[in-house]
């Protein structure tokens, strides 16, 4: 395969899950608005958004005071933002057509007909109308593209490109939400807490759990109420839960292999020993050693392991 093809395939599928991740992230905070909370809260809320995913200093370049209109306008609508789920499917449509040869055609419809419709959608205003049902359109639209690319495309290295950019882009913006989520509460993981403290936390820590589609799961595993070091575990450790780092990671490993002709590569190498990472790490020790530290250090690993990927497989520096 031309790196170039291979280049068109992982970038769309990366921006096919930003733009998910983006309106799950949004979708959350959207609802936990609704909910009675302080205006301190809720300006922590909006921060806390653009700090995820490294915006802070563009949004305040452009808008200037953080308040929910600007940070919602800025985060799906703004051509400007690289990360805006406008620029997001945008950018996805583009690199699909880009390979429109390599590519089902089941799949490139999905991609044409995701972009066609966000533009009319924005348009009448259906955003505005109703958030909530449009960022459930965006993650649906996200689902159907990968449920149309297993289900249609042969299992080549098309294929395999498509899922490795999928999984990388998630394995960076599951690592952000946790770092972010988890440095937001100044608490010892292990104190005592007051009735208000509980409160809050249920709600703190389901609205993340649900932010991954994680609250069913995480009443199915643990069968507990809700505690920070096992939506820790359960988000980091868990190789069965879809979006968990380690989850992730298998799955790039297990794609890596097969494109590459080379075993000992030194990208298999940098992805297998930061699976092996997780694979044996327990979370009480992820915790003693600083939570903020651990996820530090993986994201600096993912966006290294993008970068190799991009040098040895795709003839390009990573975006």
């Amino acid at each position: 395969m031309l790196s170039r093809t291979a280049d068109h395939l992982f970038w769309m599928s990366r921006y096919t899950e930003r733009a998910e991740n983006t309106a799950r992230m949004l979708d959350i905070n959207y609802q936990s608005s609704l909910l009675a909370q302080t205006d301190a809260a809720a300006q922590s809320g909006l921060q806390g958004l653009l700090s995820i995913s490294e915006l802070l200093h563009p949004y305040s370049a452009k808008y200037g005071e953080i308040n929910a209109q600007s940070v919602m306008e800025f985060m799906v609508k703004d051509e400007t933002n690289p990360s805006s789920i406008f620029s997001c499917l945008r950018a996805a449509r583009e690199n699909a057509r880009a390979v429109r040869g390599s590519l089902t055609t089941e799949v490139w419809e999905t991609q044409n007909q995701t972009w066609i419709e966000l533009n009319r959608m924005l348009k009448a205003g259906a955003f505005e109308e109703d958030p909530a049902q449009f960022f459930d359109w965006v993650k649906f639209r996200s689902h159907l593209s990968r449920g149309v690319q297993l289900g249609t495309m042969l299992q080549d290295e098309a294929f395999y490109f498509s899922r490795i950019g999928t999984f990388l882009e998630r394995a960076d913006n599951t690592a952000r939400l946790v770092d972010v989520k988890f440095h937001a509460v100044e608490r010892d993981f292990y104190g005592a807490s007051t009735g208000r403290d509980q409160e809050y936390d249920f709600y703190h820590w389901s609205a993340i759990l649900r932010t991954v589609s994680g609250f069913e799961v995480y009443r199915k595993v643990y069968r507990d109420v809700i505690k920070p070091e096992r939506v820790a575990e359960l988000l980091i450790l868990r190789s069965d839960m879809p979006r968990s780092l380690s989850a992730c990671l298998n799955e790039v490993v297990s794609n890596l292999t097969v494109v590459s002709s080379n075993p000992k590569s030194e990208t298999l190498r940098r992805a297998g020993r930061l699976r092996a990472d997780l694979e044996f790490a327990r979370i009480d020790e992820i915790l003693a050693t600083g939570l903020h530290a651990f996820l530090t250090q993986f994201l600096d690993r993912v966006n290294e392991l993008g970068a190799h990927v991009s040098r040895e497989f795709l003839g390009a520096p990573a975006a």
